[in-house]
């Protein structure tokens, strides 16, 4: 009998998280879904419901009773979890640094970087414990922390946070067999990214059509990472629009 294999993706009710909780249930996980609306998380399970498993949970991200309760569902399910995807992120109205609100700036922390901190304390917690021992953990970074947007300071702000919490994952974990790695995405084809067909502003002031990449193109990025045996790890990856404009200066 095969070992159950569980993995939970945040923010798995559309765009990035869907594609990858889909690809994740095609490989062979049992994924729990969470999101703040469960009607898109059941739209999720009822996508993957042909060739996987999955448990559509709604929690807010923003709320650490919430992500509590959340983990309290998992061990009572499952008993084990062994991959953890940070995904769930949030950004601002692009408006100019100095109007922006206190309130939308903790907004963006809270779900940016407070919440993947408290599901990587959680997911230690099970981790460390469960047998086999160890897991892993992988963040949602983004290419905006090597090269932010216009007038989108709070989720640049958070995302270039990532990277330490990814290396303090990778370092504290390696005594419980916990490893962890991060994708840094680049265009791919959401709603999110839907207007760039139209034209994305860009840093001297116009607006250009930027290429974007098939989302399978990530969730297949991070199968791969989820799926390394637990001796080798994917540090960090970036996935991208081969022709966007990011190396370089435009």
């Amino acid at each position: 009998m095969s070992q159950l294999k569980v993995a939970l993706v945040t923010g798995a009710g559309t765009g990035i998280g869907q594609a990858c909780a889909l690809a994740l249930m095609k490989a062979g996980f049992t994924v729990v879904l969470t999101g703040r609306r469960i009607e898109k998380l059941e739209e999720t399970a009822k996508a993957g419901a042909a060739f996987g498993k999955s448990l559509p949970v709604a929690a807010d991200m923003t709320d650490p009773a919430s992500i509590d309760a959340l983990f309290a569902r998992i061990v009572k399910e499952y008993g084990r979890l062994d991959v953890l995807f940070n995904n769930a992120g949030v950004g601002t109205p692009p408006v100019p640094l100095e109007e922006l609100t206190l309130a939308q700036w903790q907004a963006t922390v809270a779900t940016n970087l407070t919440a993947p901190f408290l599901c990587t304390q959680h997911a230690f917690r099970i981790m460390k414990d469960q047998t086999p021992r160890g897991g892993r953990i992988i963040n949602n970074g983004s290419i905006s922390a090597y090269a932010p947007r216009p007038f989108s300071a709070p989720y640049p702000s958070t995302k270039h946070a990532i990277p330490g919490l990814t290396r303090s994952i990778a370092l504290d974990g390696r005594a419980y067999d916990i490893a962890g790695g991060q994708i840094d995405i680049g265009n791919a084809a959401t709603e999110m990214t839907k207007p760039m067909a139209a034209g994305i502003r860009q840093p001297r002031g116009d607006t250009m059509v930027e290429p974007t990449m098939d989302v399978q193109n990530v969730a297949d990025a991070v199968v791969f990472m989820a799926t390394r045996p637990l001796d080798a790890n994917v540090l960090f990856m970036n996935v991208m629009a081969t022709k966007m404009p990011f190396v370089g200066r435009g």
